[in-house]
């Protein structure tokens, strides 16, 4: 009974009726009863549709049968996937959100034999590997639960022993002063007992001659009286004079019992704070674990990064030869092999660096005050030289400038595709140079932009004056203008391969990146992470690594 509730058919329960379903159709997404699924099955337009089982459609997680194949938003059937924003899109969602995106494929395209592709086994084989690794990781964690369990009691033991010990210790000590005291205070008290015990018999014998005294004076003759008195002067000298010897010597000095604490064990009330230290030392882990697909193709979609995941890390600096005058850098860029290129306009000079960077050598030399280069393709280098209205074309191996090319414009930004060569002009034009037959093409309607950089058939430039971040089509049409609190005086610009923008923010000291949507924006670099008045950037986008520096001063080179 409870499985013909869970199976109950659509289209006879839209009508009040309980029917049983039998069949589920992938593409209508309905469940139908055997009455219901033979008009299906004949019509025209659903004949041809993919069927299974009610039973089979059940057995499905619950997060799969939520899957659609219809947009929620648009009540419409997918037919387009997007790679960049990594979701299937119908008609509207493309005119409503998608627009700009550049990566469209046909949805019946991305999923041919996806079912029997590489990948499903690639994920089969991963989840297997994660399952196995969590057991593994779960085993481990229980087993340094125990262990840590164990090292508790073992120091609880050692805490108690080490009071039981320090106890036994201190009342072993404490025994050996007593006993010390009772040896001293015997000793002492023996000694004065005895001298009391004397001066006693003294005193008695004094007491004793004083008592008859009296009658002696009263009924003793002369003669006796002589006499006697005569015995009684040599007892009281004798007496007084056994008074006298004992004030000399020492019996009369005051000797006192007092107890001196040893100075190392008062210290413990001072200097010891505590009974020690709970310590927790880290070790290299023990647990190993099956290597996941890292970097290769595991997904079925490409997934781009999403702007928080950018976290670039310093790798190096490019070393300025000592015997070099003070460099002002109007541009830098990474060559493809690796290499560094440094634009001067101290010296009206091109350097080169090496991979590691180190200076190599000087590329060439210019009479005019240049303002940007950019790598063109095949070794070559074009540097734009600003109001002497040329760029000039240089080959990296020969040391020399092979090509001048006359503008009707200022040139002072410069960048290439590898197929043609835009040169703007800070004015409301660029020009497009056609590096094949070296035709020019002037691109109206850009706003000021003095830096520029291509991408994907778009123009990205710099407004250093309005503070913006602008992209444009490659024939000058505006596509969106960005602006936010974060870009103040931008003056360098560049992209990765995902199309986020890379902005060298002079007046805040920071590189901030925008959405390649230009829609958001965040600080990458600031002045706290060694960042200082940026001027120039650039980003290899096979490798990853950018290259950031300041007008006067060295380069930094990180990984993103």
């Amino acid at each position: 009974m409870a499985s013909s509730v869970k199976h109950l058919c659509t289209i006879c329960h839209d009508n009040g009726i309980s029917n049983r379903a039998v069949t589920w159709c992938t593409e209508c997404e309905v469940l139908f009863c055997e009455d219901c699924e033979k008009p299906h099955s004949k019509l025209k337009q659903s004949k041809n549709h993919k069927t299974m089982s009610s039973e089979d459609y059940h057995k499905l997680p619950a997060f799969i049968k939520e899957i659609s194949s219809q947009c929620k938003v648009h009540k419409k059937k997918f037919e387009l996937y997007c790679s960049f924003h990594a979701c299937p899109c119908c008609v509207k969602c493309v005119s409503d959100k998608h627009q700009k995106c550049q990566d469209l494929k046909a949805l019946s395209d991305v999923l041919k034999q996806v079912k029997s592709s590489a990948s499903v086994q690639l994920f089969k084989k991963d989840l297997k590997d994660v399952k196995e690794n969590l057991e593994t990781t779960l085993t481990y964690m229980k087993t340094r639960i125990y262990s840590i369990t164990t090292q508790k009691t073992k120091a609880v033991e050692e805490i108690k022993y080490m009071r039981e010990s320090i106890n036994d210790y201190l009342h072993k000590l404490e025994q050996d002063i007593l006993m010390d005291l009772e040896s001293k205070y015997s000793k002492l008290k023996l000694s004065m007992a005895t001298l009391v015990q004397k001066i006693e018999q003294r005193a008695s014998q004094i007491n004793q001659i004083q008592s008859q005294f009296t009658k002696i004076t009263q009924y003793a003759t002369e003669l006796q009286m002589y006499i006697g008195l005569r015995e009684i002067e040599k007892t009281t000298s004798q007496t007084a004079k056994y008074i006298d010897d004992l004030e000399r010597g020492d019996h009369f000095i005051d000797k006192n019992l007092e107890v001196i604490i040893t100075s190392d064990l008062q210290s413990i009330l001072h200097n010891v704070k505590s009974f020690g230290d709970i310590a927790i030392n880290t070790t290299s882990s023990t647990l190993q674990i099956k290597a996941g697909r890292k970097d290769q193709a595991q997904h079925l979609f490409l997934k781009v990064p999403g702007i928080e995941e950018i976290k670039p890390s310093l790798l190096t600096r490019l070393t300025i030869p000592k015997d070099m005058k003070t460099l002002s850098v109007v541009a830098c860029r990474i060559l493809p092999d690796g290499k560094f290129i440094i634009l001067d306009d101290n010296n009206y000079q091109l350097l080169l660096f090496s991979n590691d960077g180190i200076f190599i050598r000087k590329l060439a030399t210019f009479t005019q005050d240049p303002h940007d280069a950019c790598f063109v393709r095949n070794n070559t280098v074009a540097v734009a030289l600003g109001t002497d209205r040329q760029t000039t074309l240089v080959e990296i191996e020969k040391n020399r400038i092979i090509q001048t090319i006359k503008l009707s414009h200022n040139c002072y930004g410069v960048a290439s595709d590898g197929e043609s060569l835009v040169i703007s002009s800070g004015r409301r034009r660029c020009t497009r140079v056609n590096l094949n037959d070296m035709s020019h093409t002037i691109i109206e309607g850009i706003e000021e932009v003095s830096r520029i950089s291509l991408f994907k058939r778009k123009i990205y430039g710099t407004n250093f004056t309005k503070n913006k971040v602008c992209c444009y089509s490659c024939t000058g049409e505006p596509l969106w203008t960005f602006q936010h609190e974060y870009i103040d005086c931008p003056v360098g610009i560049t992209l990765d391969k995902n199309g986020y923008v890379y902005i060298a923010s002079r007046g805040n000291s920071s590189i901030v990146v925008v959405s390649p949507d230009g829609k958001s924006c965040r600080t990458i670099l600031s002045e706290s992470g060694g960042i200082k008045s940026p001027y120039r950037i650039d980003i290899n986008k096979e490798t990853g690594m950018m290259i950031v520096s300041p007008n006067y001063g060295t380069p930094f080179v990180y990984k993103i």
